[in-house]
C-alpha cells in the first residue's frame, strides 16, 4: 500500500466481475488503517478454498460481511495484502438499510383452524361413543 492509494468508485470496481478479471471490496484493517479496500483476486480464484464462485458472487458490492461471516484466519488476512490495488470511494457505496416489514393490521389467520379443532374435539368423542353404542347394540342382538 503506497503513500498515494488509487481511489476507485464502486461502479469502476463492479466492472471487474468475471473469472478473468475479479475485484472485490472489503472493509479491512490494513497496516493499521480501517478503510474499504479494493482487491484484485483474479490470480487467487483457483486457489480459494471456498471455490471461485464465492469470490465471483462478492463482486460489485461491499463484500465485508461475506468475508467476515466466514471467519478467515490471520494468515488469510495477511495474504490479502498481495492482492491490494487501492481504496474505494466510500461515497459510492450505498448505505445499508435495515429491513423493516410494512405495517399490517393484526390478523389471526389461525382463527378458522382453531374453530375447526374445537368442533372436532367435540364431535370425535361423540362419534366414538356412538360407534361404541352401535357395536354394543349390534353384538347384543345376535
Amino acid at each position: 500500500m503506497g503513500e498515494e492509494a488509487k481511489i476507485f468508485t464502486l461502479s469502476e470496481v463492479s466492472e471487474h466481475n468475471h473469472a478473468h478479471d475479479c475485484w472485490i471490496v472489503i472493509n479491512a484493517k490494513f497496516k493499521r488503517v480501517q478503510t474499504s479496500q479494493v482487491y484484485n483476486v483474479t490470480k487467487f480464484l483457483e486457489d480459494h478454498p471456498g471455490g471461485d464462485e464465492v469470490l465471483l458472487s462478492s463482486t460489485g458490492k461491499d463484500a465485508t460481511d461475506d468475508f467476515e461471516d466466514v471467519g478467515h484466519s490471520e494468515s488469510a488476512r495477511e495474504m490479502m495484502e498481495q492482492y491490494y490495488v487501492g481504496e474505494i470511494d466510500p461515497t459510492t457505496i450505498p448505505k445499508k438499510t435495515k429491513y423493516t416489514p410494512p405495517k399490517q393490521p393484526h390478523y389471526n389467520q389461525d382463527k378458522t383452524s382453531e374453530f375447526i379443532i374445537k368442533i372436532l374435539q367435540f364431535l370425535v368423542p361423540i362419534a366414538i361413543l356412538g360407534l361404541a353404542v352401535g357395536i354394543r347394540i349390534y353384538t347384543k342382538s345376535e
